[in-house]
């Protein structure tokens, strides 16, 4: 294990056995790849060559028959290793009744980045991937190229130091593809180290500082690009608005020397065409209901101390508020109180007690008069008992 790698993986091999233990398919075999950091590596392959196998090996989501694997020098299991790494899957894998933005937040908030943060990052990912104008619709109503434009926004939203793309052009249009490809070249170009794994060989060709190219689950070529690329027996002169004559003389001194010359005229790449006819489009304001984007790259990727600084500026705004707050406070008249007097006191306590007495003779004048009305009940209660007394009699006799 080196530190100068970002991904490596020493003797790395994997084997699907079947029920009684034997190997049926040995899809990873002693592979030793050392992906330097700051790098975009192509990792290529026709199907069941072994590529994504290593990558969920890399992920840990599948255990080596044996070998080790490596990322930033650790492993991805590692909670701090796992928080500084960005996958995008060869299929999308979301939630299709979340929008755009409530994907990127729920997806944010399982890194545990801060709120404010957080929004600021789902903005600029929106805008950055071209989907700010259907930040709210659900997701199920996306189409294939959009769904891997949200995709990508994931995997960039913990601003990742490593950065795994499974077909990350696949289902894109052209412009989509262009688009991708440039933003994988400036996050190289922040410090950003991307391994990328794709079918569509002129897109490597366009991102990759090196590759290497398996079969069988072993390594069979890797290289830098340009090196493996390039024809060493032959050589190329583009000349500009040369005429015919200087032309035929130039042919004739080369087939004199003993070599072939063939004269053609260089053609624009189909991509480059397409590319100009929509940017045209774009620039007359031509409305569409798809995917649209700037070109620009989240400002927080790649600048780990736009969160410090964020905080910063918000910190001094909180604090300018405490204190005219405070100023505010201190400046303020306070209210005049007017101590009691003693003798206004005494006055106040006569008053209230004279208070007291005059209810206490008015409840004693109520039960006075009450007084009489009480005995008089009395006296009529024998009269009553004898009266009752003498009808009793009556009826006995």
């Amino acid at each position: 294990m080196s530190e100068q790698y970002a991904i490596e993986t020493i003797s790395l091999t994997k084997a699907f056995k079947d029920w009684w233990g034997r190997t049926k398919v040995l899809a990873v075999d002693d592979l030793n790849l050392k992906i330097k950091r700051n790098e975009v590596y192509g990792l290529l392959g026709p199907n069941g060559s072994g590529k994504s196998t290593t990558i969920k090996v890399l992920l840990s989501l599948l255990h080596p028959t044996k070998g080790k694997s490596f990322i930033l020098g650790g492993d991805s299991r590692e909670k701090r290793i796992a928080e500084r790494i960005g996958f995008l899957p060869e299929e999308s894998y979301l939630y299709k009744y979340l929008s755009a933005k409530e994907t990127l937040k729920f997806y944010g908030n399982l890194f545990g980045i801060p709120s404010k943060v957080l929004n600021m990052r789902i903005e600029s990912l929106l805008d950055m991937v071209g989907l700010s104008a259907v930040a709210n619709r659900p997701i199920g109503t996306f189409s294939k190229g959009m769904q891997r434009r949200i995709g990508l926004a994931q995997a960039l939203v913990n601003d990742p130091d490593v950065l795994i793309l499974d077909e990350p052009t696949s289902g894109l249009d052209p412009i989509g593809t262009r688009q991708i490809k440039d933003l994988i070249k400036k996050l190289a170009g922040r410090g950003k180290t991307v391994l990328m794994c794709s079918h569509l060989l002129a897109d490597v060709e366009d991102v990759c500082d090196r590759i290497c190219v398996l079969y069988g689950g072993r390594v069979q070529c890797e290289g830098i690009v340009k090196d493996l690329l390039r024809q060493t027996g032959k050589k190329q002169i583009i000349a500009e608005n040369i005429q015919e004559e200087a032309l035929e003389q130039a042919c004739s001194v080369i087939q004199q020397a003993g070599g072939s010359c063939e004269v053609s005229s260089p053609q624009f790449r189909l991509e480059d065409l397409f590319i100009e006819v929509v940017e045209k489009a774009q620039n007359e304001k031509v409305a569409t209901g798809g995917a649209y984007s700037t070109g620009k790259i989240g400002s927080f990727l790649g600048e780990k101390q736009q969160e410090d600084k964020t905080d910063k500026v918000l910190d001094e705004l909180v604090s300018a508020d405490v204190a005219k707050q405070e100023e505010t406070e201190k400046t303020r008249p306070e209210p005049e109180t007017r101590q009691a007097e003693p003798e206004e006191n005494k006055q106040v306590l006569s008053e209230l007690v004279k208070e007291d007495e005059s209810k206490e003779e008015k409840t004693k004048q109520a039960d006075d008069e009450l007084t009489p009305a009480k005995e008089e009940k009395k006296k009529q209660k024998p009269v009553k008992d004898d009266v009752l007394k003498d009808l009793m009699g009556d009826d006995d006799a």
